[in-house]
């Protein structure tokens, strides 16, 4: 793999001081001058910034030619490769691509993804291997451990649903042409990193000491869903009990307040990507495009400088939401107040990660991405009891999500009511239409119709003419890799 060529050389030394130049600014620990093999891994120091720099990959633009795990290209793909997003970006074939299931293994998006994860995993695979020889304090060389496995099994859950079988590299020497593994393999390897990071891992840290740092609460969660994805119900259920008895978390009682600048790293967010100033968090990089790509060019009369609307909502995903669902108000706007006087009427766009007192001209976002919130914990709780026929109990937890829809940031109205009384299958359509309101534009969407084979049912009610192949379940392997690496194999119908 092209990451992999000077692994026998130089590789250790220049993958880490390329991390940490880009970390410089922003961690506290960053080790100060030349790093190499020779001086590097001594000190409890060097642990805690070789934790830090796998962070660094999860958003930071500063990590070579791509940005990071979740910067854009991510979540992107997720909604444009579903019902949810359309794309409006000029001179961006490789979106037009993925948003009408038309990608080829040449797609440039889908090439960042893979190359920014295996970054990722061989950052994380170096400090796997070489914090445990580091005389230091047990505990928090257990918790470092715990980070970095918790990161890597993040990131090989994300590869395996999107491209199936591929390179399972869990060493910093492994082969230069890995063969693929089986899915099977795979996932036994992320249930093992995850409930490795589940056992060392605290419930919370102290104030302003582990903002943006994996938790015990964030491991259960992936792992969750991992085996929601595996349909292993049961313990998908049990995982997800672990974090809501954990009480750790809350919901927002307003809808809004989920996307509040002050609320990062607040009682909803179980793992966060940071961005921008990050709330003085000691994770955070570059500055989020969250803005840039979703609000309306036309807001530049109010003031919003460098509103892009490079994605856009499709009409299904708006008209889904009642009239006086909170959700509906808070994640689109569809009207601009000019100054001078006019109000004009758009189509929808989304504005959830906008908020307009912190960030008012709309550039550069400081908003966290969330990766997993505590709502997706209660529908997926729901949505594993109602596959084990506990219907009723499903129904109690997707209605907690479902009331704080109907709070209008005053009071609770009398729309959109709880659901009751509903069939198995009725349900299992409740919680994946709950799980669309809930949440746009935070890469969940390709997944969840991936997952429940819904692409050809959905896709087309959102784009009409556009159906979704069997081939679509999967991503294509870039074509790159294949030409490195002739062990690997292209997915069926690319």
């Amino acid at each position: 793999m092209k990451y992999q060529s000077t692994i026998r050389t130089i590789a250790v030394a220049i993958m880490i001081m390329g991390a940490f130049s880009s970390c410089k600014k922003f961690l506290e620990e960053d080790p100060k001058g030349q790093v190499t093999e020779v001086n590097y891994y001594k000190t409890e120091s060097d642990a805690v910034s070789a934790v830090n720099s796998i962070y660094s990959y999860l958003n930071s633009i500063s990590t070579g030619s791509t940005a990071g795990v979740y910067h854009s290209s991510f979540w992107v793909t997720a909604g444009l490769s579903s019902d949810e997003l359309l794309n409006n970006q000029v001179g961006a074939p490789q979106l037009d691509q993925l948003a009408t299931f038309t990608q080829t293994s040449q797609n440039s998006t889908l090439e960042e993804i893979w190359a920014m994860h295996y970054k990722t995993i061989f950052v994380a695979n170096v400090a796997i291997s070489r914090i445990p020889a580091i005389p230091m304090n047990s505990a928090l060389k257990a918790r470092l451990l715990g980070e970095a496995k918790f990161l890597r099994g993040l990131m090989y859950f994300n590869l395996v649903r999107m491209f199936g079988k591929v390179p399972l590299l869990v060493d910093e020497n492994a082969p230069l042409l890995p063969s693929p593994a089986t899915t099977d393999a795979i996932y036994t390897q992320i249930i093992t990193d995850l409930g490795d990071a589940a056992a060392v891992l605290p419930l919370s840290y102290t104030a302003g000491s582990g903002r943006g740092r994996a938790t015990q609460g964030a491991a259960n969660a992936i792992l969750a869903k991992v085996y929601l994805t595996l349909k292993q119900w049961d313990k998908a259920s049990i995982a997800a009990k672990k974090v809501i008895d954990s009480n750790q978390y809350e919901l927002w009682e307003d809808f809004a307040d989920v996307f509040k600048l002050s609320s990062r790293n607040g009682k909803e967010a179980i793992f966060s990507v940071g961005f921008g100033d990050a709330g003085g968090a000691i994770i955070f990089w570059e500055a989020g495009q969250f803005l840039v790509r979703l609000l309306p060019p036309a807001l530049s009369v109010e003031g919003v400088q460098n509103a892009q609307g490079w994605q856009i909502p499709t009409q299904y995903l708006y008209n889904r939401y009642d009239a006086d669902d909170r959700r509906r108000a808070v994640t689109f706007i569809t009207e601009i107040h000019d100054p001078s006087g006019p109000v004009t009427t758009i189509r929808p766009y989304i504005q959830k990660y906008w908020d307009r007192v912190a960030e008012p001209t709309g550039n550069a976002s400081s908003n966290d991405f969330p990766v997993i919130r505590y709502a997706d914990v209660l529908l997926m709780y729901a949505e594993a009891n109602n596959e084990l026929n506990n219907t009723e109990l499903a129904e109690d937890y997707i209605n907690m999500v479902r009331k704080r829809a109907r709070f209008n940031g005053t009071t609770y109205l009398n729309t959109v009511p709880d659901y009751n009384n509903l069939s198995q299958a009725q349900m299992r359509e409740a919680i994946l239409n709950e799980r669309m309101m809930e949440f746009v534009a935070e890469g969940q969407r390709w997944f969840d119709l991936a997952r429940t084979g819904q692409l050809e049912t959905k896709v087309p009610l959102a784009k009409p003419g556009i159906t979704p192949a069997a081939k679509n379940y999967l991503f294509p392997l870039p074509q790159r890799e294949l030409d490195l690496n002739k062990n690997l194999s292209q997915n069926t119908g690319y």
